[in-house]
């Protein structure tokens, strides 16, 4: 998951948290909840995508340095 699905993910939880009724689709469906659970998706996703995208970020570099230092042999 990236980060702008991430970022959707809180956007929409926080939309069906706050700015929705939660009565509107009666009282089998817990509306609020399924925010709060999608805000929690999006965060845990953010964190991973931003986690993950260093360690992507580093390695990539370093593997870039060593072919510059070492090109390939014709």
């Amino acid at each position: 998951m990236g980060i702008g699905v991430s970022l959707f993910f809180l956007t929409l939880g926080a939309i069906l948290k706050f700015a929705i009724d939660p009565d509107v689709l009666g009282k089998a469906v817990h509306i609020d909840v399924i925010g709060v659970i999608f805000m929690i998706v999006g965060g845990v996703g953010l964190l991973l995508s931003v986690v993950l995208g260093s360690r992507r970020g580093a390695t990539s570099d370093s593997q870039l340095m060593e072919h510059e230092n070492h090109p390939p042999k014709p």
